[in-house]
């Protein structure tokens, strides 16, 4: 588990560079495991932050985080924090708990709502999957729209005779598809 995570964080900050690309433009990198198995067994905290550091401590890049969050040494009682709050909410099923958390903030309150209209009958959850389904269809066609409107930026600064990668910088397309609109024509 643990070399899966940091694979795939290497994976994901390797990916945003691009060849000859400033180190400036790395967003970064959090990766957030929760676990209700004991994770870090050092200690009784439950919410622990690894860094890349040397050993006494000088921070090498704040580019890569791991947040463990150990659901089973999460405190009976409430540290006042809103960490403990969503901990809380992520680990119980108890509705008297849910409703005392909705009060802690408008955030809480949404989620419990979104829970329980989730946990609802059969034909809310229906009507809820459906809302989800058009939200994302259309999230999906804006996006095909503006992937078209890219192509045709791409299009006309290929029949100008402009470089792959200068179009590149100038559409959020690929190179394939750059290649494959300049061969297309």
């Amino acid at each position: 588990m643990k070399a899966r995570t940091i694979y795939s964080q290497s994976k994901l900050v390797t990916e945003q560079m691009a060849s000859g690309g400033k180190w400036s433009s790395i967003k970064r990198v959090i990766t957030i495991v929760i676990t209700d198995e004991i994770f870090v067994p050092e200690g009784d905290r439950y919410h622990h932050q690894f860094r890349h550091r040397t050993k006494d401590g000088i921070e090498f890049t704040d580019i890569v985080e791991i947040n463990t969050l150990d659901l089973s040494k999460l405190p009976a009682d409430d540290d006042s924090t809103d960490l403990w709050c969503w901990m809380k909410f992520i680990k119980s099923d108890d509705e008297e708990v849910l409703d005392m958390l909705a009060t802690r903030s408008p955030q809480m309150r949404k989620a419990v709502g979104v829970l329980k209209e989730l946990s609802a009958d059969e034909c809310t959850r229906m009507l809820y999957e459906k809302r989800e389904m058009a939200r994302m269809d259309f999230e999906s066609r804006v996006e095909e729209a503006r992937r078209d409107g890219h192509a045709d930026v791409a299009r006309n600064m290929i029949a100008d005779g402009e470089s792959i990668e200068k179009i590149l910088r100038y559409t959020n397309l690929t190179r394939e598809e750059i290649e494959h609109l300049r061969d297309a024509d």
